[in-house]
């Protein structure tokens, strides 16, 4: 059967506001991220609270398979932020020529700004390329970035995706890596409490999927909590292995595969 066109109807009222031009907006930077939050992370709840923690999660991971770090902390702090630091190589903090500012500055507040377009700097990498953790800082009431790398040390603050305190020197430090606080926007996220059983649970599996990783929980939210650490060294083989537990097994051997290819400049294979 054919679809027939319904017959137009005239809408046009002597009250009806007229669609012109000047009707079109244009929303610069991240405003349009605390605009319509739920097009970059889902929603504003639960599932969207914790994907923000899971994109500033994710950019360690990418230091870690890069073989640039092998040690990822997570920290539920008191005051309702969340802490995320890898021994990577730190975020770049030199002056960008095109922008006159921070490299790291520009990470943080610019959509599409990243080292992940260049394939000398990652070869592999996850997270949204350039848009995940700027989402975060728009959807942040404040976030602190410390940065550690060629013997010093630099920390960085945002309000609601602004900067609020430019990049500054802490000093000498034998440190290396990233550290990534930030707490969500109570005027945006319905839901601003991260659940530790919902952390740690992607943090586990983020193990068995990076056997080089030794990543850690800690919920300083709760008095004496234990630090949860997860580090699998058969990787996936030890996914398996959890997921058979408490089940009769075929075969008590787990049989895993590994090999890698080449990716060709035009996205193929060669």
């Amino acid at each position: 059967a054919r679809c027939e066109r319904a017959p137009e109807k005239n809408m046009t009222t002597e009250n009806q506001p007229s669609y012109d031009a000047s009707k079109i907006k244009v929303l610069e930077g991240l405003e349009a991220v605390r605009k319509r939050p739920d097009m970059y992370i889902g929603d504003t709840y639960e599932y969207g609270l914790h994907h923000l923690a899971y994109e500033v999660v994710d950019n360690a991971i990418d230091e870690v398979q890069n073989g640039h770090a092998d040690e990822i902390k997570v920290v539920l702090n008191t005051d309702g932020s969340i802490s995320v630091s890898d021994n990577g190589r730190g975020i770049p903090v030199g002056i960008m020529e095109s922008e006159g500012r921070p490299a790291v500055e520009v990470v943080m507040t610019k959509l599409h700004a990243g080292g992940k377009f260049d394939g000398d700097n990652y070869k592999v990498s996850g997270g949204l390329h350039g848009v995940g953790v700027s989402c975060v800082c728009a959807l942040s009431e404040w976030m602190e970035v410390d940065v550690y790398r060629d013997g010093q040390g630099h920390q960085i603050r945002f309000e609601c995706g602004e900067t609020a305190v430019p990049l500054r020197s802490l000093g000498d430090s034998d440190q290396r890596g990233t550290k990534v606080t930030f707490r969500a926007d109570s005027k945006i996220m319905g839901v601003t409490a991260f659940s530790g059983d919902t952390l740690a649970t992607r943090l586990r599996e983020l193990a068995f999927l990076n056997s080089r990783a030794r990543i850690t929980l800690r919920d300083d939210r709760v008095e004496n909590a234990e630090t949860l650490t997860f580090s699998y060294s058969d990787g996936v083989r030890d996914f398996v292995r959890h997921l058979n537990q408490g089940k009769d097994l075929v075969h008590e051997d787990v049989i895993y595969f590994n090999a890698e290819h080449t990716v060709h400049p035009s996205g193929g294979r060669p």
